[in-house]
């Protein structure tokens, strides 16, 4: 990502997904009471999925830049 706004959207993005992520896993494992999706493993997979996405979204957003120009 060359720009600020675009590695910060990143950032924003990939949290998002790790929270929602995290909160899907949860409940698929039973530990958030509350759903349809309570203890259902599908979901547990599917939030996995969605925080290792998450994670790897942010810390793209958040590599710095190495040599080239400076702004």
């Amino acid at each position: 990502m060359e720009n600020r706004a675009g590695r910060i959207i990143l950032v924003v993005i990939g949290v998002i997904l790790v929270v929602v992520g995290a909160v899907f896993a949860g409940q698929g494992l039973d530990l958030i009471p509350g759903s349809s999706m309570t203890g259902d493993s599908e979901w547990f997979y599917i939030g996995l999925v969605m925080v290792i996405v998450g994670v790897i979204l942010a810390g793209i957003g958040l590599r710095r830049r190495r040599g080239g120009r400076t702004r």
